[in-house]
């Protein structure tokens, strides 16, 4: 197994570091600086230098007839709110209000992982995660990523893989 981290973070363990250790899986963790008028995923990958495709942040819904379920998509792009309540059985959906985030999950807004929330909701990630070997997410708080394979990642939350997000129309097309 490969555990690559800093005494620093070797020392703030989370909830979804330790699930992982515990399951088995391979995993890195890298650190960002945190800017708090920015808490984009856009920031994040310049901090890391790393490209936005690969960088996916965790975003938390309602849907009209099931209830709570989590979108995980690239940090450039937007949830497809029609696409969204589809895949997961309902008619409509929309964000969750950021002030319902850390009762519902247990994470704050820039800090929240689609592993180890408080209650196991329905996890749906988009496909072009499986563009990539290895693939940024929310260590589950602010200034911490985790570095792991899509599939690795799709297993152990038992996310449906699917076409997430909202895809432009250029009229010259």
């Amino acid at each position: 197994m490969l555990y690559f981290c800093t005494k620093q973070l070797l020392m703030n363990k989370t909830n979804a570091v330790r699930l992982l250790e515990k399951a088995g899986i391979n995993y890195q963790l890298t650190e960002y600086e945190v800017d708090e008028n920015d808490l984009s995923a856009i920031h994040i990958a310049s901090q890391l230098g790393q490209d936005i495709g690969q960088v996916f942040k965790t975003l938390v819904l309602r849907g009209d007839k099931n209830g709570i379920f989590v979108c995980v998509i690239p940090g450039a792009e937007e949830v497809d709110l029609k696409k969204a309540a589809k895949v997961s059985g309902n008619k409509s959906a929309a964000m969750i209000h950021v002030k319902e985030l850390l009762g519902l999950t247990g994470y704050i807004r820039g800090g929240c992982s689609p592993i180890g929330m408080k209650k196991k909701f329905p996890t749906f990630i988009d496909e072009s995660c499986q563009l990539y070997d290895q693939i940024y997410i929310s260590a589950g708080v602010r200034g911490m990523q985790l570095i792991i394979a899509p599939d690795d990642l799709i297993s152990f939350a038992e996310c449906i893989v699917d076409d997430l997000i909202v895809t432009s129309r250029n009229s010259d097309d």
